[in-house]
């Protein structure tokens, strides 16, 4: 493992498209959403833990998780634990651990990394953040790993990359999310990628390109003799808020001139939604997917089921329904509908205040 090599894992989201299970409270990165035993953060800690010394994994999160962290990465000191005192996307988040790790060693590179996604091959995974490690260490370049794409899918952002021999692709831009015919577009093109939000730099080149984009938040944030110091704390409690709520793709990457890509394939889901969840597990013959629970299926294939305490479930001519139970919630819901469970679980707070 090298000293030089960081890593900033972002664990602050909602996960709301995950509701019952994920809530505010509980947020969806710190369940064992696919049965396997580790919660999503904890699969990432160990996964990221394997090239990178634990001391120099920190975690962004929101100050209501603080507990929730400790608890479940016991590796990881209080130290390591950078609290939001208020939600800004991802742009604010990055530059304060930016500052806070070049504080300590201004030769560090950092890997970025979302706390929820599943990476299917774990050691194709880390070659891939070696070959950025050892390029950030010598050139002064903002790196992000794209997904291979296998659909057309609307879900992702896209990654436009300028088509060369080497692995390491120069990005032509960032695309939103499109509609069906132009991710069909994308994908017939070749030179498209998912955007996985998943980024290497080092602390030198993140922060001179945040002097450049967003030279109000580097005013906001960089402060002599405030990180890894006793009045951090109370400083970006002072002063974070007043940071713009952009993302790092918006306020950094896009404008950029210095982005690379590396095409990667390792097997990556970023478990948005319960869709998504029903893609990565095992199924049963008629394509029922079963985390916590003991079913009987009559009649019925393509369904997403789960529920605690190993409960019994009978389900009689039902086809390809998510069927979720948390605490004294059940939530029935046709697959095609998932993306409306957001307004369904606003719906619940309202008139049940769960």
């Amino acid at each position: 493992m090298e000293s030089n090599y960081y890593a900033v894992i972002m664990a602050g989201g909602i996960g709301s498209r995950f509701w019952p299970v994920s809530t505010k409270e509980y947020p969806k990165q710190f369940h064992d959403m696919l049965g396997t035993g580790d919660s999503l953060i904890q699969k990432t800690f160990n996964r990221i833990n394997e090239l990178i010394p634990s001391s120099n994994i920190l975690i962004a999160t929101n100050k209501d998780y603080e507990e929730l962290v400790l608890n479940q990465l016991p590796d990881v000191h209080k130290n390591q634990v950078l609290l939001e005192p208020a939600m800004r996307n991802t742009a604010p988040c990055i530059l304060y651990a930016a500052l806070k790790i070049y504080q300590e060693n201004p030769d560090a590179v950092i890997l970025v990394a979302p706390s929820d996604h599943w990476i299917e091959n774990e050691s194709e995974f880390i070659n891939n953040i070696k070959t950025s490690f050892d390029t950030c260490e010598k050139e002064d370049i903002l790196m992000t790993l794209g997904i291979k794409p296998d659909s057309p899918n609307t879900g992702y952002g896209y990654i436009q990359f300028e088509n060369n021999s080497s692995n390491i692709k120069a990005v032509k831009n960032f695309t939103e999310k499109p509609d069906l015919e132009k991710a069909k577009q994308f994908l017939k093109s070749g030179d498209f990628l998912w955007n996985a939000g998943i980024f290497v730099w080092s602390a030198k080149s993140i922060i001179k390109a945040f002097s450049e984009f967003l030279p109000e938040m580097v005013k906001t944030l960089d402060i002599e003799n405030v990180y890894n110091t006793d009045v951090e704390k109370s400083f970006i409690e002072e002063n974070y808020a007043k940071c713009e709520n952009i993302s790092i793709d918006f306020g950094i990457m896009e404008h950029a001139k210095n982005v690379f890509v590396i095409p990667v394939n390792f097997g990556w889901n970023d478990l948005g939604t319960w869709g998504s969840l029903y893609n990565k597990l095992n199924k049963d013959e008629n394509e029922n997917a079963i985390v916590g629970a003991q079913t009987i299926f009559e009649n019925s294939n393509g369904n997403m089921v789960r529920t605690e305490n190993n409960k019994k479930v009978i389900i009689q001519g039902l086809d390809n329904f998510i069927i979720v139970e948390k605490d004294d919630v059940l939530l029935i819901c046709p697959k095609e509908n998932e993306q409306e469970i957001k307004q369904i679980a606003a719906s619940a707070k309202d008139k049940f205040g769960i």
